[in-house]
């Protein structure tokens, strides 16, 4: 036994997981960001971003992984569950992350433009909702700023 956690336990492993969800986001045209809530080690909710296909505002890619996970575990509570998400929620998905009671939160690239997760403000931690939920950003950083910045490049440069 080496004493690492099990794969479904790593915060790395279920990030790269994420991360293949936001390539297959930007293949389709989308901003690539990817999301999946975990439980019990096994992913119930998928979600990339959608705004361009769907032409949905909401679209986001927490949002379709929260409601898949909301239809697979039959509740609104999302309790003992953790969302995995490629860059850091906007205020929208970090008041889904509250009103779900999801327990904990990894992302990976922060926003300084829009992330309610500590970069304007920090949401899913303010003291005055009634919930809160345990943090954690910047978990494969690198990759996940990567995979936007060639994602916008290639928008630039009209690729």
């Amino acid at each position: 036994m080496s004493g690492l956690p099990a794969p479904e336990h790593d915060d790395f492993y279920w990030m790269r997981q994420a991360l293949d969800l936001a390539a297959d986001a930007a293949r389709r045209g989308e901003v690539p960001v990817g999301a999946l809530v975990v439980r019990d080690g096994q992913p119930v909710g998928r979600g990339i971003n959608g705004l361009e296909s769907l032409q949905d505002p909401t679209a986001h890619a927490e949002l379709q992984a929260i409601r898949q996970a909301a239809s697979a575990l039959g509740s609104r509570r999302l309790l003992d569950t953790v969302l995995y998400v490629t860059l850091e929620p906007c205020a929208m998905c970090a008041g889904a992350v509250v009103l779900a009671r999801i327990p904990r939160l990894v992302f990976g690239a922060f926003d300084p433009k829009a992330g309610a997760c500590g970069s304007l403000c920090n949401l899913v931690q303010d003291p005055r909702l009634n919930h809160r939920c345990s943090l954690a950003g910047g978990v494969l950083e690198g990759e996940s700023a990567e995979l936007l910045q060639e994602f916008f490049s290639r928008l630039r440069s009209g690729e």
